[in-house]
């Protein structure tokens, strides 16, 4: 499989095996209108398996929803070919209309302009809840 170089965007690394797709769907990467690679069971020395994104072009992206996705993985900045920036992930504290409250008893069902907040209340498990119905993040 052959995936060209990036000349001006992001590589995504590091993403658990299986999770790109998720991934790719919150960061809302089909919106996008440059190149997006979604490479998925890369074989990888460090993890055995591992999922890439690379999307060369210019395409804002919530680093706060990768680290809630994974927060292992890594982001690689490209600029004229060349990596100029490599960053690590920290798991958010607050996650905001990064994912919807599906507790049908929660006012963001019923008043529709209130931002969907969560916060983590348990890091080790990576467990995030609304703050306005304490239901838990799926």
């Amino acid at each position: 499989m052959i995936i060209g170089s990036i000349k001006n965007g992001m590589v995504i690394d590091h993403i658990t095996a299986g999770r790109s797709t998720e991934l790719y769907d919150l960061l809302g990467l089909e919106k996008a209108e440059c190149e997006v690679a979604l490479i998925r069971n890369a074989v990888s020395e460090k993890m055995g398996r591992k999922d890439i994104i690379k999307i060369n072009g210019d395409f804002p992206v919530d680093l706060n929803v990768i680290a809630y996705v994974d927060p292992r993985a890594t982001i690689n900045i490209i600029q004229d070919g060349v990596l100029v920036e490599k960053k690590a992930l920290q798991t958010p504290q607050k996650l905001v209309n990064v994912v919807k409250c599906q507790n049908p008893r929660c006012i963001t069902s019923t008043e529709q302009e209130l931002d969907h907040i969560f916060t983590l209340t348990d890091a080790e498990n990576g467990i995030y809840r609304c703050i306005y119905c304490e239901a838990q993040a799926k």
